[in-house]
């Protein structure tokens, strides 16, 4: 299966942007880092148009920011919305290895909403490994709960359980510190209100003509928005999973993969 991500950013920027499920994700991902005093080096990994590397800049100044991505769109995007972290268009399903300079980079590393989206997301986590240094912690994010139809239009493989996640990230060569769900309640009703319409948002974003969706669709973000704001306890029963990782090096290994 191949999905055109120039093509995605190209026209789904802007909703991607206003998506208050995006801003819940961001939210999760920063508390999750654990970013502390100068000296972080953040790499985001499937950074899409740069939305989670522009609220980061933000809040570290002082972090290195850099994000990889398959789509040179998103990458072109990513550069003119924050001039001041680096970025670049990489297959991480390809055996390639990074520019020297990013080889080991990373203290902080954030995978949110791309293992979904890839057949084989094993070896996009073990090619990433290349870019990030011992004792780098990694924080993912990936759906659970059922799949809609507009998932499986904007490319979805798979959703995930906490379980599941973990085994992926332990095959990967990655210690895990612990997988979850999040945002239950709310979090789960939004997505019930995206599987309920998964049938006319695919027919709203194949005719290319959004004007009669998007006033319903912002009514929607607008309903959403300030409960997923709201602070919601980590448990199982939430749709969105997450899951916090660490890089470490093979005994007696000098390499960075």
């Amino acid at each position: 299966m191949k999905d055109d991500w120039d093509q995605h950013w190209s026209g789904m920027a802007s909703s991607a942007t206003q998506n208050p499920a995006q801003a819940m994700r961001r939210r999760l991902v920063r508390s999750l880092l654990d970013v502390r005093g100068a000296g972080a080096r953040i790499l985001d990994i499937g950074c899409g148009q740069g939305d989670t590397i522009a609220e980061l800049a933000g809040y570290y100044p002082h972090a290195e920011l850099a994000g990889i991505d398959f789509s040179r769109t998103g990458v072109e995007v990513a550069s003119a919305k924050v001039p001041s972290a680096r970025f670049a268009q990489r297959d991480l399903l390809a055996p390639d290895d990074p520019e020297p300079a990013m080889l080991g980079w990373a203290t902080h590393g954030i995978c949110s909403e791309v293992l979904e989206h890839v057949d084989d997301p094993l070896t996009l986590l073990r090619n990433a490994r290349a870019y990030l240094a011992p004792g780098c912690r990694l924080v993912v994010t990936v759906p659970g709960g059922p799949m809609s139809a507009f998932d499986r239009h904007i490319g979805h493989r798979r959703h995930y359980t906490a379980d599941s996640l973990r085994r992926l990230l332990i095959e990967a060569g990655f210690e895990v510190a612990r997988t979850t769900g999040a945002g239950f309640p709310f979090f789960n009703l939004y997505r019930a209100v995206v599987i309920l319409r998964g049938e006319r948002l695919v027919s709203d974003a194949e005719s290319g003509d959004r004007s009669s969706a998007s006033g319903a669709a912002r009514a929607v973000m607008g309903v959403f928005r300030p409960l997923l704001a709201a602070p919601a306890p980590n448990n199982r029963l939430g749709w969105q999973i997450v899951g916090v990782a660490r890089k470490s090096a093979p005994a007696g290994a000098g390499s960075s993969r």
